[in-house]
């Protein structure tokens, strides 16, 4: 299924207005299980930090709801969201500027090329790395532009079912992506091939969240691929829907897990 058709779809309703756009967001975090679980990192990441100027890195920003929820934590911040797509970057510096938030800036930049050393302390990817190749590269640009003691989070799929492969017969959920997930000691191994001294890599998406996946996720978008009209039943869909999804999320964000479909990532300079 190709994403990126119905993600511009979205972007097109809800950047008509600054409200509409927060409103969006406001979605999405509720809805999307791996923003519970990098709003929990980033949570503990912030503490003893809020009051502190800190420089930070969305790598491959997307519609920008992680920096936007990074620029609401404090104030003393300094952002920059970078991404290949120029639509997204325009309009997302459009709505942050129209919410007069000034510590932050979207900018153009292949994750490929871009390194800026020593000078970001934290450096946030979210389901980016399943879209590039040339990820080892990728992560000695991340290793390179922290600063020593600055941290990388990274959100991906695993190869215990990510992207919904669970045979080799069987092809990605997303078209988009290169690479169906990661094997855990892949990721580690990677990491420190690329200098990081620190890896520390969990499961996201047990059981819990498999199911709130399909559920929240999979079909609507199954849907959405076949015909447009299905928007108008959204609300109806998620008002059955959402209160068990919000259930099966909070039991995967709060749960240990053997094995699952995602996999959250950190590692230190």
């Amino acid at each position: 299924m190709q994403y990126d058709p119905i993600k511009r779809v979205l972007g097109d309703v809800f950047n008509k207005t600054p409200f509409l756009r927060r409103v969006f967001f406001k979605l999405l975090d509720l809805l999307l299980l791996r923003t519970w679980h990098v709003h929990k990192e980033l949570r503990e990441w912030a503490d003893g930090r809020r009051n502190q100027e800190m420089h930070i890195l969305d790598a491959g920003s997307g519609f920008g709801q992680y920096t936007y929820y990074l620029s609401g934590m404090s104030s003393k911040w300094n952002i920059l969201a970078v991404d290949v797509k120029e639509e997204q970057i325009s309009d997302s510096n459009r709505f942050i500027r129209a919410i007069g938030r000034h510590n932050v800036l979207f900018k153009i930049g292949d994750l490929v090329q871009y390194r800026q050393p020593d000078s970001y302390d934290l450096i946030l990817s979210v389901d980016v790395m399943e879209h590039i190749l040339e990820d080892v590269e990728v992560f000695r640009n991340f290793q390179a532009s922290l600063r020593p003691g600055g941290m990388l989070l990274i959100s991906t799929p695993s190869d215990q079912g990510g992207s919904d492969v669970h045979g080799d017969e069987e092809t990605s959920f997303i078209e988009e992506h290169v690479r169906d997930g990661y094997n855990i000691y892949e990721i580690e191994e990677k990491l420190h091939l690329a200098g990081f001294s620190k890896v520390q890599a969990r499961y996201s998406y047990g059981k819990p969240g498999q199911i709130s996946w399909r559920l929240s996720m999979k079909y609507p978008m199954l849907l959405l691929n076949t015909s447009k009209i299905f928007f108008l039943l959204l609300p109806l869909y998620y008002l059955v829907t959402f209160p068990i999804s919000f259930v099966l999320n909070w039991m995967d964000v709060n749960g240990n897990h053997k094995s699952g479909t995602g996999l959250i990532v950190k590692a230190w300079k």
